[in-house]
């Protein structure tokens, strides 16, 4: 493809992020679910792609996160309760159950995608170790919004770029 017939696809691109961008200030401007939830968002829109650019993909990748989001909760409830072990809570938490969110990679299909797993545990954490006030509620639904904005994102990225290229390249 040319770099003529490639510019609608990036500009198309450019503005979602854009529209994702406005979206994220007026969503902490108007009414906090968690502070500044657009990165998450941009997260998304890449596990879209590498859930394989695909509905499926994408529900695999929205169930990831939400399995992510309730072993980020099991991690910080166990280490609270292994708070006797001082700087090892933490540490000795995540051996014990790092392995058994591995062994998502054996479940049946749809909830087998454990990048997307990690990558919302890691967003989850993020939200809870840097958002002042954040809880387990508050966290979880900003980021599922912010997930599912990102999605969206990716599914409009790839639908528009199959219906362009369709009509205009080639």
């Amino acid at each position: 493809m040319t770099l003529k017939k490639y510019f609608p696809i990036a500009v198309f691109i450019g503005v979602q992020a854009a529209a994702l961008q406005a979206l994220d200030q007026a969503i902490c401007a108007g009414f906090v679910i968690s502070a500044g939830g657009g990165w998450i968002a941009f997260q998304a829109w890449a596990m879209y792609f590498l859930a394989g650019c695909n509905i499926k993909g994408g529900i695999k990748a929205l169930i990831g996160y939400v399995l992510g989001m309730v072993a980020s909760i099991a991690i910080f409830m166990l280490g609270g309760n292994l708070g006797a072990l001082g700087f090892w809570c933490m540490p000795v938490t995540l051996v014990i159950l790092v392995p058994i969110i591995l062994y998502l990679d054996q479940a049946p299909d749809y909830f087998n995608m454990v990048p997307a797993v990690f990558v919302g545990a890691g967003a989850f954490f993020g939200i809870m170790s840097y958002v002042p006030g954040a809880a387990y509620g508050s966290a979880f639904t900003g980021e599922l919004v912010y997930c599912i904005l990102g999605l969206i994102c990716g599914w409009m990225t790839v639908t528009f770029r199959g219906w362009y290229e369709g009509k205009y390249v080639n």
